[in-house]
């Protein structure tokens, strides 16, 4: 069964981003993805050249002890024992934990925090929040703008959420990609369903959460689960028409090759999954993906990671990935892109010598800047992870790359 017909069974401005090339390598050593098969970038088939080392544009991160002005107290279910230095609980909620990225015309940047401090048993404290963010890339720090929380004051979920008042929190919910709708609301994939949650501009849950058919997580209430544990909705790609979601899972359902993860997709006309499903295959089966975006009709950008950290990180990749199967292996092709954890940078942005490595747990948020240009993002799972400096609570972490190739993007994906 090939890749494009699988059925699923049951039933701060912009031009500040987008600098030139600083360097554009040539040594053999900096040729990635030699080792792949290709495909054309243009998307019309044939040989491909490989992508090189990306070279580093921007740097900028935003203080791990940042928290939303006056709001509530959290943490309160993670212990009393400091981890990384940082001791719960907290006074107000933490800006923390991007996973998932919205540009703006402005040039400001919508991030999407995740479920909180790592599971549903200690996160009922924490607000599902969408951040507003401007980085400063001329002073390397980030500024937070303000956001907007997330509600569902019609109850449209039907089951008992964690406050009576109906603000979602991370005992309700594990949100982990967003897209922005062409009317301006957001959907949001969920770990816990796994759904998809549709959210107006200001936050407010606009329907029930669809569940995927055939596939539950130990959260979902519906019992009988078949994915594991956190490893739902962790990318999604919107179309660049505006007509279809591509949601991504991030683990295996049961059944499946090792290592194959499902990609849907879902009709926002229609309300509906179509029967078509496509394989990513991970390199190996103890990775998992970080963000999935749309480069056109038929082409995305995912990040592929191990979960090794700081000094232990080996795997931190973002892949161009074609639908439509090109070498008929029934798996999405994958050309590399760029390798994050050797990266090019050859003035010494943020002081980190010659080769910059981006050495993080989870890397989920990335954007296309420009047809060379992307953004990535950090999840810094605050307070546990340290990535960046042991026994210190990671940043959150903004950087802008340069490929040393053009993507061809479709030019509704461009800003």
């Amino acid at each position: 069964m090939t890749a494009t017909a699988r059925r699923l069974g049951l039933g701060l401005g912009i031009g500040a981003l987008t600098l030139a090339v600083l360097a554009v390598p040539t040594a053999a050593a900096n040729l990635i993805g030699a080792d792949r098969t290709e495909v054309n970038l243009t998307g019309q088939g044939g040989p491909a050249k490989p992508f090189r080392q990306a070279t580093l544009t921007n740097f900028a991160s935003l203080p791990a002890l940042t928290w939303v002005p006056g709001s509530e107290p959290s943490g309160s279910l993670l212990g009393t024992t400091p981890v990384n230095g940082v001791a719960a609980p907290f006074a107000d909620q933490p800006v923390q934990g991007f996973s998932g990225v919205q540009r703006n015309a402005d040039g400001t940047f919508d991030v999407l925090s995740d479920n909180g401090f790592g599971n549903k048993a200690n996160s009922a404290d924490f607000v599902l929040r969408i951040q507003r963010i401007a980085p400063n890339f001329g002073n390397g720090g980030v500024d937070v703008l303000g956001g907007l929380s997330l509600t569902d004051p019609n109850g449209f979920v039907p089951f008992a959420l964690t406050r009576a008042d109906r603000v979602l929190t991370g005992a309700d919910f594990d949100v982990e990609s967003m897209v922005r709708a062409k009317d301006g609301s957001y959907w949001l994939g969920d770990e816990f369903g796994p759904y998809l949650l549709h959210f107006d501009r200001a936050g407010r849950l606009l329907q029930a959460p669809v569940p995927l058919p055939g596939v539950r997580a130990p959260e979902n209430p519906a019992g009988q689960p078949n994915l594991p544990s956190s490893k739902g909705f962790e990318g999604m790609a919107l179309s660049p028409d505006g007509r279809s979601l591509y949601p991504l899972l991030e683990g295996t359902v049961s059944g499946d090759p090792a290592g194959a993860l499902r990609l849907y997709q879902f009709d926002l006309a229609a309300g509906r999954y179509t029967d078509n499903w496509w394989t990513y295959q991970l390199d190996s089966p103890s990775h998992a993906i970080g963000d999935a975006i749309s480069v056109d009709n038929n082409r995305m950008l995912v990040i592929e990671r191990d979960g090794g950290e700081g000094a232990s990180a080996l795997v931190k990749k973002i892949y161009l990935i074609d639908r439509r199967d090109r070498d008929r292996d029934g798996k999405v092709d994958k050309t590399l892109v760029a390798d994050l954890l050797n990266i090019n940078n050859p003035h010494n942005i943020g002081g980190f010598g010659p080769v910059f490595r981006f050495p993080f747990t989870t890397i989920e948020g990335l954007a296309i800047l420009d047809d060379r240009t992307l953004g990535v993002l950090n999840d810094n799972n605050f307070p546990s992870s340290n990535g960046r400096t042991p026994g210190k609570p990671d940043n959150n972490e903004f950087i802008t790359i340069r490929l040393s190739a053009n993507l061809d993007a479709d030019k509704r994906v461009l800003p």
